[in-house]
């Protein structure tokens, strides 16, 4: 069964970088056919996709966050990271990590099979 646990600051500063890692238990970040996620969901709203990064270490993103969105992974240490830069209050929100088992990459998150728990992320001075 695979496991995922997301980890990082739960404050930081607008205009600066916020940084997350999941770490993956139970699995292989370089199994085929997965795929590892980052989502969101902001107070009051609904999930947002943010962008993938594939087994064979492919990256995907959302439009919207494209230009602001890195995802990388360590294969050596089993973990993907996100970098989201140039963070405003708007990028406040529960952030997740989520994997999915399928041949067909997905941008939908009610697709994916495994989740974290969740880490909350404020942006404030």
């Amino acid at each position: 069964q695979v496991q995922l646990q997301e980890s990082g600051p739960g404050l930081v500063k607008p205009s600066q970088t916020l940084s997350l890692t999941c770490s993956v238990s139970g699995g292989s970040i370089t199994t085929t056919d997965y795929a590892w996620s980052w989502i969101r969901q902001p107070p009051g709203k609904g999930l947002e996709w943010m962008g993938l990064i594939a087994y064979d270490g492919s990256t995907y993103y959302s439009q919207s966050l494209k230009s602001r969105t890195s995802i990388s992974r360590d294969t050596s240490e089993n973990h993907f990271s996100l970098q989201l830069s140039s963070v405003t209050p708007q990028d406040t929100a529960v952030y997740y990590c989520a994997a999915r088992s399928s041949m067909v990459l997905s941008t939908t998150p009610n697709e994916y099979n495994y989740w974290g728990q969740g880490t909350q992320v404020t942006v404030s001075s």
